[in-house]
C-alpha cells in the first residue's frame, strides 16, 4: 500500500533516510532498501507530503511514525483532488472494503482538519467537516481519545514571501491517521534545561537524529569517539542501546563543573542507564589492543573540524616534531597530570575515524558522523566526501548552517571485513583525498572561509537582497 507520509516541513535532506533507517530497526535487514518514495502530482521536491511504500503492514508505518523526529502522521490515503469536489469523487471511488471497518457503529472517531503555508479559520473547519457528509460514518464522535483520527489536509498558493516552497495548485488529501509522532520528547532532552553542557553540545532534535541513523536499539553498542558532553550517548541511551565514550580532555569526562554536573548526571537527570565507561582516549592514538576487532554495533560521532572547535591530538607540537623526547609522568603526578596535545586536522581526523570504524564495528555496523562543506564558489567542486573499501554511503544529509558552510551528516554501512590489503588500499585512498582536500582542511582554513569579511570589489558580497527567499535544498 502506498501511504501518505506528512513531514515537519525542517530538515529536508535528513526526512527520507530518517524513515527508512527506521523501517530498517522496525522491518528487519534490508527493509530499509525495500522503501519506495514517490512524489504527488505537481509537488515541489521540498514539499511536506510524500507517498511511501513500506515493506510491511500497518504496524510498521505506526512504529516508524511513532520514532520518527521528522514525520508528523502516516496516513492511509482515501482520496485527493485539486478541489473538494474531485476530494469527493476520489473518496467515493476508493474501495468499500478499505472503508467499512473503521466506519462501524460501534467505533469512535474525530475528523481533523489541517493546512500547510495557510490558516482555516474555525468556522472554514466545520463547513469542511460538515462537507464530507457524504462519508457513511457511524460510529460516535470522540475528542480526546478516538479510535480513529480521520484527516483533512489542505495545500494552496500561500504567495513567495514565507520561505516555504513553491506550489503548482491547490491540493487538498483525506485520510486514516496510520501513525503519529511523538514530539514529547523534544522538550524533555532539550539543551537549555539539561544539568550538562558544553558549546559544541549537539542539539537534542540532531542527537536523536543521528542515534535513528545509527540504529540505535535495545542490545546494540553505540560508541562516540569525541563525546564531549554526552549529547549524542544520552539520545542513543533513550532508544535502550548500551553506550560508551572517549574524549582526549580528561577534564570533560572525568572532572566536569563538579561531583554533581558531569556527563554522568546527564544520564541521571533522565534515568538512563549511564555509559559502560567513559574513556580518556585519542582518535589518533586508540587504546585498543593489538587484535581485537568487530564490537561496536554504531559509531556515532561529530568530529573537531575547526569552526566552535578544534580537533587536538596527544603529543604536542615540540613532541611530534622531534625538539623533546618522550617523557614519563612520574607516579606521583598522575592523579593531576594533564597530557600535552597539538592540532589534529580534518583530514587526519576523518582518515583515523574511518579507520577506527574499519577495525572495531561489526559487519552492517554503521557509521554516522558530520562532515563540513564550504558552500562559497571557489570550494563547489570540493564537497567530495572520504571513502572506504569497507563501507558503503548509505545516506548525505545536507545541513544549511550559513550562506558560507553547511555540515553534511554521512551515514556509512559496513559491508567489508577488515583486513591487512584493505588497510593498504583505505591508505591509498586517504592519500588522494588528502590531495585533493589539504587546501581547505588545514587547520584553520575551514574557519577562515566561514568567519572572514566577505567582501567583493570592496564591497559585501552578501547582502539582505542576495538572499534567496527560498533556502530548501531544490529551488
Amino acid at each position: 500500500m502506498w501511504y501518505l507520509c506528512v513531514f515537519y516541513h525542517r530538515l529536508l535532506d535528513y526526512r527520507r533516510p530518517e524513515v527508512q533507517s527506521l523501517a530498517e530497526i522496525f522491518g528487519g535487514p534490508g527493509a530499509g532498501d525495500a522503501v519506495e518514495w514517490r512524489m504527488p502530482e505537481n509537488h515541489h521536491a521540498d514539499s511536506p507530503f510524500h507517498l511511501v511504500r513500506l515493506p510491511g503492514d500497518e504496524r510498521l508505518a505506526a512504529q516508524i511514525a511513532n520514532r520518527s523526529l521528522l514525520v508528523k502522521g502516516i496516513y492511509e490515503l482515501w482520496g485527493q483532488g485539486t478541489t473538494y469536489e474531485e476530494l469527493e469523487k476520489a473518496i467515493k471511488e476508493y474501495p468499500d472494503e478499505r472503508k467499512l471497518p473503521y466506519l462501524t457503529p460501534e467505533s469512535t472517531f474525530k475528523i481533523i482538519v489541517d493546512s500547510f503555508g495557510k490558516v482555516i479559520s474555525f468556522q472554514e473547519q466545520n463547513d469542511i467537516i460538515k462537507g464530507l457528509a457524504y462519508i457513511p460514518f457511524e460510529g460516535r464522535v470522540d475528542l480526546k481519545k478516538p479510535e480513529h483520527k480521520f484527516f483533512v489536509m489542505e495545500t494552496d498558493d500561500y504567495g513567495s514571501q514565507n520561505g516555504l516552497p513553491p506550489v503548482v495548485q491547490k491540493t487538498v488529501f483525506f485520510g486514516r491517521e496510520v501513525g503519529a509522532a511523538d514530539r514529547h520528547l523534544l522538550p524533555t532532552y532539550q539543551l537549555k534545561s539539561r544539568k550538562y553542557i558544553g558549546p559544541t553540545a549537539m542539539d537534542c532534535e540532531m542527537a536523536f537524529l543521528m542515534a535513528n541513523q545509527g540504529l540505535a536499539r535495545p542490545g546494540k553498542l553505540v560508541y562516540d569517539p569525541f563525546v564531549g558532553t554526552g549529547s549524542i550517548l544520552v539520545a542513543a541511551a533513550h532508544f535502550g542501546a548500551m553506550t560508551m565514550g572517549a574524549d582526549i580532555d580528561i577534564r570533560v569526562v572525568r572532572d566536569g563543573r563538579g561531583p554533581d554536573c558531569n556527563i554522568w548526571s546527564n544520564f541521571e537527570q533522565y534515568k538512563l542507564p549511564e555509559p559502560l565507561c567513559v574513556l580518556r582516549a585519542d582518535n589518533n592514538l586508540p587504546p585498543w589492543r593489538t587484535g581485537l576487532k568487530e564490537i561496536f554495533d554504531a559509531i556515532i560521532c561529530d568530529p573537531p573540524y575547526g569552526v566552535r572547535a578544534g580537533g587536538r591530538k596527544s603529543g604536542g607540537r615540540k613532541l611530534l616534531k622531534g625538539i623533546i623526547s618522550p617523557y614519563t609522568v612520574p607516579e606521583e603526578k598522575r592523579g593531576t597530570h594533564i597530557p600535552s596535545t597539538a592540532p589534529y586536522s580534518l583530514v587526519e581526523c576523518v582518515h583515523d575515524l574511518l579507520h577506527l570504524a574499519a577495525r572495531m564495528l561489526v559487519m552492517g555496523g554503521r557509521l554516522v558522523f558530520f562532515y563540513p562543506v564550504v558552500r562559497e564558489d571557489d570550494f563547489t567542486d570540493v564537497a567530495k566526501f572520504p571513502e572506504h573499501p569497507c563501507f558503503k554511503l548509505v545516506a548525505s544529509c545536507e545541513q544549511i548552517l550559513s550562506l558560507r558552510y553547511s555540515r553534511v551528516l554521512l551515514t556509512m554501512v559496513k559491508i567489508g571485513p577488515y583486513t591487512e590489503e584493505v588497510e593498504k588500499m583505505a591508505e591509498e585512498r586517504h592519500r588522494e583525498f588528502r590531495e585533493n582536500h589539504q587546501k581547505w582542511m588545514e587547520e584553520g582554513n575551514l574557519h577562515s572561509a566561514v568567519f572572514s569579511p566577505a567582501e567583493q570589489d570592496g564591497k559585501p558580497k552578501f547582502d539582505k537582497d542576495s538572499k534567496p527567499k527560498y533556502r530548501g535544498k531544490y529551488v
